[in-house]
């Protein structure tokens, strides 16, 4: 019998590109959106419509996808305790993609999202009648603050500590999966991500990515701070002093290629247990090539320095108030990712990112509808599993 999928996070960066992959394979999806968040059929369509989906793709969705709101941090998801249980007994697997990544979020309001969250999508998935697999997207950086060495897909501890909230949320929810599944004796999968980016420009009706929040960041601090520059010469650009390392590095990965990865990897036979996966690029970006890049888009100057300077410019103070982010332009890590490359072989490997994609991804132009990206232009219902 055909499985039912839900989807958490699905009007988020990467959530979009799940449900993508999910309506190749799926007839319908219920999409678990945040209540009062605005018209999430809406958002997913113009998404569609702004990435090279067909007129006819775009008009079947209302008919292929189930909008439910919910509220992550509510316990059923702040559904009545009816409509939490028939929801929970439609659902064949259940892939929860949706979290709070604002790196300077305190803790408590973290937790409200990334680990209570959790526990309530679990609940949802204990009450259903079809013992739903479960598909938890996590992040590579549970490796918390170990700047250095090598991060393995089996390690889930805090004895580095951890950068900054976020970090600390995401781990704190994975100890709640692997507690659930030991709990319940049921499978989970958990896919770690590294930084996800994408080469298409920024646009106000498509969510931001990591990166684009700190170009966004950068921007307007500069400008927040210009009245103090008037005295440097037109064409010189501030200088602006930041902790790294000159040969830090920074894993970065296309978004569409991390979700194909993952609905892949979904497709393997669980083991039973936690199987976890590091869903990462096989070649790391240099920490320089991210400063190059921020430097053709934002008029500063960026020198990395091994110790913030004592008497910081305006602007590097008013940069300091976003140390979540800063810390990792000093990571020299790598993330071993052997398991997906012994379960996909080499089409788990990503193409090279380059400056210009990157550059790409953050410089406002024209837009223009990209082609189609595989079969979404003829996808239809027909012929799809339920």
């Amino acid at each position: 019998m055909a499985v039912h999928v839900a989807l958490t996070g699905a009007t988020g960066f990467l959530g979009l590109r799940l449900l993508r992959r999910l309506l190749e394979t799926h007839r319908s999806v219920t999409v678990l959106a945040h209540a009062g968040s605005g018209d999430a059929l809406h958002r997913i369509t113009r998404f569609f419509e702004l990435t090279g989906a067909s007129t006819a793709f775009t008009a079947a969705l209302p008919a292929r996808l189930r909008v439910v709101e919910t509220d992550l941090a509510r316990p059923r998801l702040g559904l009545s305790r009816q409509a939490f249980q028939e929801l929970a007994d439609r659902i064949g697997t259940l892939w929860h993609s949706a979290g709070s990544i604002n790196l300077e979020g305190d803790l408590p309001e973290l937790r409200r999202t990334n680990v209570e969250g959790t526990r309530h999508v679990l609940e949802l998935a204990a009450a259903g009648r079809l013992r739903p697999r479960v598909h938890h997207v996590s992040t590579a950086f549970v490796a918390g603050a170990r700047r250095q060495g090598v991060a393995y897909e089996d390690e889930l501890d805090d004895a580095h500590g951890f950068e900054n909230a976020y970090e600390r949320s995401k781990y704190e929810a994975e100890l709640l999966v692997h507690a659930w599944s030991k709990e319940h004796g049921r499978p989970v999968l958990v896919l770690r991500p590294g930084i996800l980016v994408t080469d298409l420009p920024p646009h106000p009706e498509l969510p931001s990515h990591p990166l684009q929040v700190a170009e966004r960041i950068l921007r307007d601090a500069r400008h927040t701070t210009a009245p103090a520059l008037r005295t440097e010469a037109p064409e010189s650009r501030p200088r602006v002093r930041m902790v790294g390392h000159a040969h830090g590095r920074l894993n970065l990965l296309q978004v569409e290629h991390a979700a194909e990865v993952m609905v892949r990897l979904a497709g393997r036979t669980p083991s039973g247990g936690v199987d976890t996966y590091h869903v990462v690029h096989d070649r790391d970006v240099p920490v320089a090539t991210v400063v190059e890049v921020l430097e053709r888009l934002v008029p500063v100057s960026i020198e990395l320095v091994d110790a913030g300077p004592d008497t910081p410019s305006a602007l590097e103070s008013l940069l300091d108030f976003y140390p979540g982010m800063t810390a990792y332009l000093a990571h020299r890590r790598r993330f071993d990712d052997t398991r997906v490359r012994a379960r996909l072989g080499p089409s788990a490997a990503s193409a090279p990112l380059s400056t210009d994609y990157l550059w790409a991804g953050l410089a406002a132009r024209p837009w223009t509808v990209p082609g189609p990206p595989g079969q979404l232009a003829d996808l239809s219902p027909a012929g799809h599993c339920v």
